[in-house]
C-alpha cells in the first residue's frame, strides 16, 4: 500500500511540473509579437472573406436568415458600434 502511495505522489508531482512547463511555454508562444501579429492578420483576412461571402449570398437568402445574421453580427459589436476584442486579442465582427 505504501508503495502505491509513494508512486502516486511522485507521479503527481512529475505530472504537475510537466503541466506547468507546458503552460509556461504556451504563454511564451502566445505573447510572442510575431505569433500575435500572424494571428491578427489571419483573423482579419478571415473576417474579410466571410464578409465578402455574406454579401455575395445575402441577396439569395430568405429574409428571416438575413435578419438573423444581421442581429448576430450586431450583437458582436461594442456598445459604440465598433468591433470588440476576443480572448486572443483579435477583433470580432
Amino acid at each position: 500500500m505504501s508503495g502505491m502511495a509513494l508512486g502516486y505522489v511522485l507521479g503527481a508531482k512529475a505530472g504537475r511540473e510537466r503541466y506547468e512547463q507546458i503552460v509556461a511555454k504556451a504563454r511564451q508562444v502566445t505573447q510572442n509579437p510575431t505569433v500575435r501579429n500572424t494571428a491578427e492578420t489571419a483573423a482579419q483576412q478571415g473576417r474579410q472573406v466571410a464578409g465578402k461571402a455574406y454579401h455575395t449570398v445575402s441577396d439569395r437568402m430568405p429574409d428571416s436568415v438575413s435578419q438573423r445574421v444581421k442581429s448576430v453580427r450586431g450583437s458582436r459589436s461594442g456598445s459604440n458600434g465598433q468591433s470588440g476584442t476576443d480572448d486572443w486579442g483579435t477583433g470580432t465582427v
